[in-house]
This record gives structure tokens, C-alpha cells and sequence, in this order.
């Protein structure tokens, strides 16, 4: 029988990459616009001085030094596709220190909702029949048989970032990280074919696909991560060497650096683990809530998990999974993406394998092994004891808001993803009584190798809608006229930013030419409502709409005092995951939800009014 989502996410007629080099260059800002809406951004948060001050300072970088380097950055981008690429995994991926743990996504695999409820006793065929689909999608990619993608126009978007889901790693540096691809397709060559498992602590390198180049099935992947899992469970306890790959990056490449000089066999075992097609951890584990799942995608057991890798999924013992999965080498858009694929299959086998129960002799999984010395070991326990406390350093919260979702909010002609983003502000003012500078990616794939813009949702519309919901003595037909002014607002950003019309990556390249330049920073970057308003990392509420599937992840918040919020929206529900700092007393991943709730349940009471036909 034919697949429907096979044929709904491949094609015969065109290849993958097909018009990657048709696809413009990435386009230069006007520097004018990029002030102006810089300026509106930075309206919220700061007093009249400070803006008065903050509009000085743009006339001045305008007619100044702004032009001087606005000049040099178009005169960059005539000699690249894309003048931000390399600055962009530069210096918001690589040359950060912080853990990776910190970095990266992470979710419940949605299967749980419709396929597999939690049952003892299932990981290990649960876990092969996962991953085949895992390797089917990796066979699409390589022969470049995933249909484009394309805007609501039938423009082409880049594809690039698919080279980079699978074989891909971050290699820790001293001072800066650099990503390794191993991928290729089948027209650039031979990629690798195996995954990494972890067990107990223990590495194993399978092969899943023939010598015919042909998917190992569900059956014969059982077999072998059975064999994998016994024999774990029969060698005494392993150190926990993914340990390491959880410290901050300049200690771990320190200890990476000794673990190759330590023993040779160490660089092979390496070398295994950075080109695998993904990794996979067997846990013996159980976590049965959303709540839980999430938390372990993030935080869970590191002795099964690499997290430099680009896709590690584990499986625990009651057939539930998570993923996590580094965020330099592309946006999280790429995993729903597969993960959508990969439940669109599971429902429709039924969550059962449906071909040849048969198994052929096939190599045995190898173990890999990895020698340490003693100040290793050290090295080792000290990092067990720093995850100890990273973990316990965040909340995590799912909430599902069940009252309405996509299909009411396009009745009611609202964008469903302004609705949530007003939603967020909403529930942040009534809080703290006051706006969250607020980051919502915005996906610029429609240029050559681009990634993504800043819609900056905490707009003055969004405000002043925010403080007359929370006046007593306002009416309802004000306040859908401020709620109407606000969604346009942040539709108008939103088309904007995905054609990199923000303010933030046009800011951050002036700000990157001036520092290869060896230039001083322009005072407009250090001035505090530059700070305030979100720039250098400090966006309060720290969001993104991760789709309109059933896939959701998680993120940790991005400044000390904030909020980390990934969300999903289906027809009849939004999906949030939320996390904060346990430190910061302020903040309650909890006690957010609960507002986020209220807001939306305002909102949908604001739009049943019959005023809202009039406007």
C-alpha cells in the first residue's frame, strides 16, 4: 500500500537541492529602516530621556559611523551568497562557552499522544522500529529525494540545513568550537552508514544498512540492539564518558585533547561517535509525564547521550523517547520536520512493523572503547558533579491549552501565531507589570544558506493593548481596537523579519564588521537601552512557534531573569513548553502556564464579543 506521508514528503520530479543555487543572495537592510524599528522596539522599555538619547545616538551612527560600516558591509555581501553565515555560527555557536546542555533543543517524541502509551517492557522493538523510519528519512535526504519546500508563493526555501541533520558534530576548541559534516549525499560520495548506540555507559557502533545500501528492518534492528543492550547489561559499570560533553565547551576540549593523547584507540572510538548518523541512548529510565519527558530531553542521564551531536534520541524502558540535539548546525524547524515524518509513519503501521519478520546474519554491533587515566577519571567525577548542578538549575513545564486553537483563531481571521505571541506578552505584564523585551524567530529560508531574523514581538501596539486589559475602566471596543492594532503590528514585523527586515542580524553584521576591523563598538551598542530591549543575549521571553504539527520541544531561557517558551499549534490546541532559571526566584515555569492560560482565555472572550465585528 502507498504512504501517504512518503508521497506527501518526497518527490520523483524535483531533487532536494535542486534550486539552491537559484535562491538569492541574502539581502543588505536599508540602515534607515533597520534604526527606525530599532528605535520603535526600544520605545517599551526605556523613559523619555533614554529615548531621546537612543534617538540621538541612531541620527548620529546614521549620518556617521553606522554609514561608514553599512558601506563596508555591502561591499562584503557583493563577494558572498550570504554575508552573515559564517559571523552567525561564529559567534552565536561556536565561540560561546557555555554547555551545551544550555544550547541545545530538546523534546518528547510526540508517538506517545497516539501510538505508544507507556508499557514496560517495549523499548527495545519500540526503539527499532523508530529508528528504521529514522534511516528511511536519512535515505531521502541522500538521494536527495525530500521534496523542497517552498513558501505560500511556491518560492523555493534554502535546504541546506538537511545536509547537516545527520553526521554532523560539534568538536569542542580551547577558544572557539567548530562543526564537523560527514554527511553526503549519494551523488557527492559515500556517508557514513552506522549509528552509536549507548547503553549503561557503554558506545556501540551498528550498521543499519546492508551491503546493498538497503535500510536494515525493524526486525533485524531489534536483533541487534538487543544483542547491544544484553551486552551492556552483562559488563560491569561503564565510567560515563558523555559526562564530558556536558562541561563547559573550554574544559571539555581540554580533556578531549588529552583522551586523544592518552590512547589510540581513543581517536577511532572518537571518530565513530562524530560521524555516526545519530546517536541513540538505551535508558533504563521511566519517565511517564510531559513534564518529566521534557526535563530529560534536556537534562537527562549524559552517560547515554553525546550532546555535541546533531540527533541523539533515547529510549527508556517503558517505550517513551526523547531527542536532543544540537542547535548550531540549523534550526529546529529541520527536526519536526523528520520527528513529524517519523510519527506520520508509526500511524500509519500502527505503531507495528508490517514487513518481513524475518532476520539475516548481520555483524555484530562493535563496542567502542575509551581509555582513561586517572586525572581523566578526575576530570570525569567533576563533571558528573557540574551536571549535578546544572540539571537542578531549570524548570520545566508543559501545559496544553485545550479551549481553542489554529481553526478558531482562523474564523476569527487572527494569525494563530500572533495570538500566542500577544498571549505571552499579556501574560508576562500581568505578572511582573511590566514588558518582557521578547525574541520570536522568524525563518529567512526563502535566501541562499539563511536561517533566521528577530521578530522583536514586544512592540508599543502590544503594550498598550496589555495595559488596557489590565485597566478596569477600559472598554471592551477599546480594547479590540488596541488588540486588532497590535496583531497588525506583529503580522507587519513578522513578513518583515522573514525577509530580514528586523533590526537584529543587520545590527549584529555592522557590529561584526566594526570588530574585524578592529574598530571600538559604536556607542548605539552600548548604550543600556540596547541591553534592555533584548540585545546581547538579553531577551527576556525567549520564543518560537515550532509548527502546526504534533512536534514540540524545549529550549532553556536565554538571560538569568527569563523564560525560555517553545510552542506548537494545532487546530483545537497550543502546546507550550516552558522553562526557567530555579535561582531566580522571580520566575516560575509553573506559574507562567497558569498566566499564559488566563491570557489566552481573555483573548478568546475579547474576540466573542460582538464588538469585534465591527471593527
Amino acid at each position: 500500500m502507498a504512504s501517504a506521508i512518503d508521497a506527501q514528503v518526497t518527490s520523483e520530479d524535483e531533487k532536494t537541492f535542486q534550486y539552491q543555487e537559484e535562491l538569492p543572495p541574502l539581502p543588505v537592510p536599508d540602515l534607515g529602516e533597520t534604526l527606525r524599528k530599532y528605535l520603535d522596539s526600544v520605545k517599551p522599555h526605556v523613559t523619555e530621556d533614554e529615548l531621546r538619547q537612543v534617538d540621538f545616538l541612531c541620527e548620529q551612527f546614521a549620518s556617521g559611523e553606522g554609514k561608514i560600516l553599512h558601506e563596508k558591509l555591502q561591499a562584503f555581501a557583493k563577494t558572498k551568497k550570504n554575508w552573515l553565515e559564517r559571523w552567525w555560527e561564529d559567534v552565536a555557536y561556536m565561540e560561546g562557552r557555555l554547555p551545551n546542555p544550555l544550547m541545545n533543543m530538546a523534546g518528547p517524541a510526540p508517538y506517545i499522544y497516539d501510538v505508544w502509551k507507556p508499557q514496560a517492557g517495549t523499548m527495545i522493538p519500540r526503539a527499532a522500529l523508530m529508528l528504521h523510519f529514522v534511516v528511511q528519512f536519512w535515505q531521502f535526504v541522500r538521494k536527495e529525494k525530500i521534496r523542497p519546500h517552498k513558501d505560500t508563493k511556491g518560492k523555493p526555501f534554502c535546504m541546506n540545513q538537511f545536509l547537516k541533520l545527520f553526521s554532523t558534530c560539534k568538536i569542542p576548541g580551547v577558544q572557539m568550537d567548530h562543526l564537523v559534516h560527514h554527511f553526503r549525499t549519494e551523488s557527492e560520495g559515500p556517508s557514513p552508514t552506522h549509528i552509536v548506540a549507548m547503553c549503561k555507559g557503554h558506545l556501540f557502533s551498528l550498521q543499519c544498512v546492508d551491503g546493498a545500501g538497503d535500510t536494515l528492518t525493524a526486525p533485524e534492528l531489534q536483533s541487534q540492539l538487543q544483542k547491544i543492550y544484553d551486552k551492556a547489561s552483562s559488563l560491569p559499570p561503564a565510567p560515563g564518558v558523555g559526562f564530558y560533553t556536558s562541561l563547559e565547551r573550554t574544559q571539555w576540549a581540554g580533556i578531549r585533547s588529552r583522551l586523544l593523547a592518552v590512547h589510540p584507540e581513543n581517536f577511532h572510538s572518537l571518530q565513530s561517535i562524530e560521524s555516526s548518523m545519530v546517536v541513540i541512548g538505551l535508558d533504563d529510565g521511566s519517565p511517564a509525564d510531559m513534564d518529566n519527558m521534557a526535563w530529560e530531553g534536556l537534562f537527562g542521564d549524559p552517560k547515554n547521550k553525546w550532546f555535541d551531536k546533531s540527533m541523539n534520541f533515547v529510549a527508556y524502558a517503558n517505550g517513551t523517547f526523547v531527542s536532543n540535539c544540537d542547535h548550531s548546525p540549523m534550526d529546529g524547524m529541520m527536526l519536526v520536520f523528520s520527528t513529524y515524518y517519523v510519527h506520520c509513519k508509526l500511524l500509519e503501521c500502527k505503531g507495528q512493523w508490517q514487513g518481513h519478520a524475518g532476520v539475516r546474519k548481520l555483524p555484530e554491533p562493535k563496542q567502542l572503547h575509551i581509555h582513561l587515566d586517572p586525572p581523566l577519571m578526575d576530570s570525569l567525577q567533576e563533571a558528573k558533579k557540574q551536571f549535578a548542578d546544572l540539571r537542578a538549575s531549570v524548570e520545566v513545564k508543559v501545559f496544553i491549552f485545550t479551549n481553542y486553537g489554529k481553526k478558531y483563531l482562523k474564523s476569527q481571521r487572527i494569525h494563530p501565531d500572533t495570538c500566542v505571541q500577544l498571549a505571552l506578552q499579556l501574560a508576562y505584564y500581568r505578572m511582573y507589570k511590566k514588558p518582557a523585551p521578547t525574541y520570536e524567530t522568524a525563518t529567512t529560508r526563502k535566501f541562499y544558506h539563511a536561517r533566521t531574523e528577530t521578530v522583536r514581538s514586544c512592540t508599543p501596539e502590544a503594550c498598550k493593548w496589555c495595559q488596557t486589559m489590565a485597566s478596569a475602566t477600559a472598554s471592551e471596543s477599546e480594547r479590540l481596537r488596541l488588540f486588532q492594532a497590535a496583531v497588525d503590528k506583529h503580522n507587519a514585523w513578522m513578513e518583515d523579519a522573514s525577509n530580514l527586515k528586523g533590526c537584529d542580524r543587520h545590527l549584529f553584521g555592522l557590529a561584526m564588521v566594526a570588530r574585524e576591523e578592529g574598530r571600538p563598538l559604536p556607542q548605539l551598542y552600548q548604550h543600556p537601552a540596547f541591553f534592555k530591549s533584548g540585545g546581547g543575549g538579553n531577551y527576556v521571553l525567549s520564543t518560537s512557534c515550532i509548527g502546526y504539527t504534533t512536534v514540540f520541544g524545549a529550549v532553556a531561557p536565554m538571560c538569568p531573569h527569563g523564560y525560555g517558551v517553545f510552542y506548537c499549534i494545532n487546530d483545537d490546541k497550543v502546546t507550550f513548553c516552558v522553562t526557567s532559571w530555579t535561582a531566580d526566584k522571580d520566575t516560575s515555569s509553573k506559574t507562567f502556564t497558569n498566566a499564559i492560560h488566563n491570557a489566552l482565555t481573555d483573548i478568546r472572550q475579547l474576540l466573542d464579543t460582538p464588538s469585534m465585528a465591527r471593527l
